[in-house]
């Protein structure tokens, strides 16, 4: 074990649903035909100027909120100059004067232990335009140039990789509750930067900063942190100071490495000054006051609830709040009166497993928590035994028909009538009279096969509860 800390902090660009840019009315959506979503304000044509999108102030002041930050008294936008052919303007409207949201914090768990993510910043700015790099010559793709995006930066408070990944989870679903992105990384619409370097036990740093740039998977956020936390703490053991430096570097997914891109000599002036095109606009009390009332309950609110207050493992209630229709789906199956562990069993179990298999959304499956609940009160009810609820489910599913009504479609009633099991059991024991002779030497197994039996002969109807009882009667009787 390492005598080393970790010590992680992150830079995430999430861009916002909008119908249009954040400074211009290009169309804002995913689109695979390069250049179809600009205008001359895209392209920095001579004379053109921006105007701000409030939908994207809006949903940029919510995300700051659900980060627990405080919002500032006006909005007010910079440049931050510099020159890349991805950046028409030859700089980008941003946010450093009085950024959206500062000072936040998120109480989150991480393997059973808390953790607090500490956020130092939320700021609105355009995103730039993508390039795509081939042998001989680079294209540039103007489409995403001006979508609106919000840069979340946090403080070094991370300590593993375990807690990054449970904050990018959160944050995703987070921005997806709220309706601010869909925060697809596929799409590049999450790109998160990771800061990695390494405390000694004195609480000093040992090692200088290291920027892991555009990591396009949480999971391959997780492998680039635990490489580079490797080999620092090498470069550390080994004595090769030659090999630590600040320095900016890309994590290759087949060597599952960090390799470096650039070293940092130190910090750009990238020569900041209030954007003169865009005046300060006063933020009203009573319009933050609109935005937070729309915010839901989030997903480390539910999940508190959910192990709290109902006794769920952490594990089923990450799997229920990762997805918010899947968490009111089962809020629902509670208003209902569904046990929450059996509701929970079927959701995190049955029902995951079809919208997986299906790819469908939750609120399009026709098995709603209404028709849950009659599969549940029958089998609770022994109307029906467990194996048939799950027969039940993959009925009401293939045959889209209420679950009480295949119930007597089929005849899926439990046998539970003493008699007629008695009879039957009695049935069975009279042709197995080597078998009840094998159970009392000692074949103790045996019991299982007369149960098998019964459950063969009363095609699976049998109450087992009933017939256990029975059979163990009719056995003492038989010695």
């Amino acid at each position: 074990m390492s005598k080393y800390k970790t010590i992680i902090g992150l830079e995430l660009h999430c861009e916002l649903i909008t119908n249009s840019k954040v400074f211009s009315p290009s169309r804002n959506s995913y689109c695979e035909v390069p250049n179809s979503n600009v205008n001359e304000i895209d392209m920095s044509f001579p004379g053109i100027m921006p105007y701000l999108n409030k939908e994207a102030v809006k949903k940029a002041l919510k995300m700051s909120m659900v980060l627990g930050c405080t919002q500032p008294d006006e909005l007010v936008f910079d440049r931050k100059n510099y020159f890349y052919p991805d950046l028409p303007k030859g700089y980008q409207i941003t946010q450093v004067t009085k950024p959206v949201g500062i000072n936040g914090h998120v109480e989150l768990i991480s393997n059973g232990k808390p953790f607090i993510a500490e956020i130092h910043d939320i700021h609105l700015e355009e995103d730039t335009a993508s390039l795509d790099h081939y042998d001989f010559f680079s294209l540039i793709d103007y489409n995403r140039a001006g979508v609106p995006l919000i840069e979340i930066v946090t403080t070094p408070c991370f300590e593993g990789a375990d807690e990054v990944v449970e904050f990018l989870e959160y944050l995703t679903n987070s921005l997806k509750y709220c309706g601010i992105s869909e925060a697809d990384t596929k799409k590049g619409q999450i790109r998160c930067d990771v800061n990695v370097n390494l405390k000694n036990e004195a609480g000093e740093y040992v090692t200088p900063k290291v920027e892991i740039k555009n990591i396009n998977s949480f999971g391959n956020v997780a492998n680039a942190i635990k490489y580079e936390t490797y080999r620092q703490n090498k470069a550390l053991e080994l004595n090769q100071t030659d090999e630590l430096c600040q320095e900016t570097r890309r994590y290759d997914e087949t060597t599952n490495t960090t390799i470096r891109m650039r070293k940092k000599e130190g910090s750009i002036d990238y020569k900041y000054f209030v954007e003169p095109n865009i005046p300060r606009i006063k933020i009203d009390s009573k319009w933050l006051e609109e935005i937070k009332s729309e915010i839901p309950t989030l997903p480390n609110e539910r999940l508190k609830t959910y192990m709290e207050k109902y006794g769920l493992s952490e594990y089923d209630g990450k799997i229920l709040v990762r997805n918010k229709d899947i968490s009111d789906y089962f809020n629902k199956c509670l208003f209902l009166g569904i046990n929450p562990k059996i509701a929970s069993n079927w959701i995190t179990t049955e029902i995951m497993s079809v919208i997986n298999k299906e790819s469908i959304n939750i609120k399009d499956l026709f098995l709603t928590p209404e028709r849950l609940l009659q599969i549940v009160k029958a089998l609770e009810s022994n109307t029906i035994s467990s194996k048939q609820a799950k027969e039940l489910f993959a009925l009401t599913l293939k045959e889209n028909e209420e679950p009480n009504i295949l119930i007597e479609k089929y005849g899926m009633k439990q046998l539970d009538n003493d008699d007629e099991l008695e009879s039957i059991i009695k049935k069975i024991l009279d042709n197995n009279a080597s078998q009840i002779e094998a159970y009392w030497n000692g074949k103790t197994n045996m019991f299982d096969y007369f149960v098998g039996q019964t459950m063969k002969e009363t095609r699976g109807k049998a109450n087992p509860v009933k017939a256990k009882e029975i059979i163990s009667r009719e056995l003492d009787a038989r010695k």
